[in-house]
């Protein structure tokens, strides 16, 4: 067999790419060095811009198979028989770090699930809690500044990531679920993960009901302490990385079995609290989980920037069957999500293998734009409508349309009978064991008391209060025992 031959990028052989070409031996470098210039150029820009947010991520291939009959509730194509499989690409990340972070953080993970379905990509993109921080995108920018490095000091502050939790009462629901035990996964595969926002299935009928996704890891809920991250992350920052590489190399595959928790559209209104609210969880004894299926994941991708860095998620991408709710962050998601990926890689950037349908082809009539390849055929015409049998809508809408009334503005959120900030965080609280309350408290306090301002630590004590005396109390103590130190 013989060798492979070396090339420039336009496939010219190379006769030596250990020496650069220069005036004599031992002189000057000269410009007419086209593979030296091709490598130097090419180099510069190897990185695209890191995503804001779920910088530091890892992915895996896979499938979704359906183990249960969910027809009554969605007319989607890939959930329509028990046994069928649907190939799948999962994105895990954290949230606030850059790309060079370490795994083992407090910090949320990103859970984001492309299934390459016959009737188009459809992608379901959440995190490992069911709820957020803030319920408007409007505050997204905001949080996301008050939690990425400061641009004086170029750290995380507490004195920012406090005074916004202290502003934003809303926050204190997912601010519990973080700082407690299951804050830092002990890797991608011992957590669950959530579609935390409410969506929309249709079934065949037309009749639309509201839904939450819940996948419930097969492996086990497995988390690190603060002191275990610490150390972890100080021996191996690519922990999570390497436990899912290495597992699905030596044949262990995750599995993740998916619930849906479904609420018919006409309970929505008179729900005691805002179901699209982000900020709270649908109770299971109002909304009990129905199993859908079970996610597999058992191969990992050939190159990690072209299928992790590259792939792109957008909750806007659904299919036949699925659809949005009025869930306000969900809303802003759908254009910020899409939006992010034409920045980062290009208006094209659905056409690269990881994010282009698998099991059906993308026709429509964008063209040209940074990347574009000739991928329509000769002659045939990018305009619609045309005479010349070009692709054509189907006039089926992908989900129900949703039900609007009064004036444009910027309105609060409608208020439900027993909405609150605070109530589902004290219901969390009050479901801990005593070690897990006295970790909670530990974690709060280790961060709050390093907050300079004293109204800004006299708000935030006052958020634990309203979720439960006893937790506000307890975390009252351990911040003044920790400033007194």
């Amino acid at each position: 067999m013989s060798q492979r031959v070396l090339t420039t990028e336009s496939g010219a052989p190379v006769a030596d790419n250990q020496n650069s070409a220069s005036a004599g031996i031992g002189g000057p470098l000269l410009l007419q060095d086209q593979h030296l210039l091709e490598k130097l150029a090419r180099f510069n820009r190897e990185r695209v811009p890191e995503r804001v947010v779920h910088a530091r991520g890892s992915g895996a291939y896979g499938h979704f198979e359906v183990t249960d009959d969910v027809t009554d509730f969605t007319h989607a194509e890939f959930l329509d028989t028990v046994g069928k499989r649907t190939e799948v690409f999962v994105r895990f990340s954290t949230v606030a770090d850059s790309l060079g972070g370490a795994d083992a953080v407090r910090d949320p993970r990103g859970f984001a699930v492309k299934f390459y379905t016959r009737e188009g990509n459809y992608d379901l993109v959440g995190n490992n809690t069911p709820v957020f921080f803030v319920k408007d995108p409007i505050k997204f920018p905001d949080f996301i500044h008050s939690q990425k490095r400061d641009p004086f000091t170029g750290r995380q502050e507490p004195d920012n990531v406090w005074d916004f939790w202290a502003n934003s009462p809303e926050a204190t629901h997912q601010v519990t679920w973080l700082m407690g035990d299951r804050g830092i996964p002990a890797s991608y595969r011992h957590m669950d993960g959530f579609g935390s926002h409410t969506y929309q299935w249709t079934n065949a009928e037309g009749e639309a009901f509201y839904v939450k996704y819940h996948f419930k890891t097969n492996q086990g809920i497995r988390c690190l302490s603060a002191e275990q991250a610490a150390e972890i992350a100080g021996q191996d920052p690519t922990s999570h990385q390497t436990d899912l590489l290495q597992a699905i190399e030596r044949g262990v595959h995750p599995s993740w079995t998916l619930h849906v928790q479904l609420m018919p559209v006409a309970e929505a209104a008179g729900y005691r609290f805002n179901p699209f609210d982000v900020t709270k969880v649908w109770p299971h004894r109002d909304y009990p989980l129905r199993r859908v299926g079970r996610l597999v994941l058992d191969r990992n991708p050939d190159n990690v920037f072209a299928e992790v860095e590259q792939a792109a998620f957008s909750p806007n991408n659904f299919v036949p069957g699925i659809g949005p709710s009025p869930d306000k962050m969900l809303q802003g998601r759908l254009f910020a999500y899409a939006d992010a990926q034409r920045y980062r890689l290009g208006v094209n950037h659905t056409r690269l293998a990881v994010n282009a349908p698998r099991a059906t082809t993308a026709e429509n009539y964008g063209r040209d734009g940074l990347m574009a390849a000739n991928s329509q055929p000769r002659y045939a015409k990018n305009y619609e409508p045309n005479s010349y049998d070009g692709p054509v809508e189907t006039g089926r809408p992908l989900a129900a349309p949703l039900a609007v009334s009064g004036h444009t503005g910027t309105h609060a959120a409608p208020q439900h009978t027993k909405d609150d900030d605070f109530f589902q965080a004290g219901e969390l609280y009050r479901l801990m064991t005593e070690d897990e309350k006295k970790r909670l408290v530990a974690n709060i306090a280790g961060g709050l008391s390093q907050v300079s301002r004293d109204d800004v630590i006299e708000k935030n004590l006052a958020h634990f209060h309203a979720a439960d005396p006893a937790y506000g109390k307890r975390v009252e103590a351990a911040v003044r025992a920790l400033r007194e130190d």
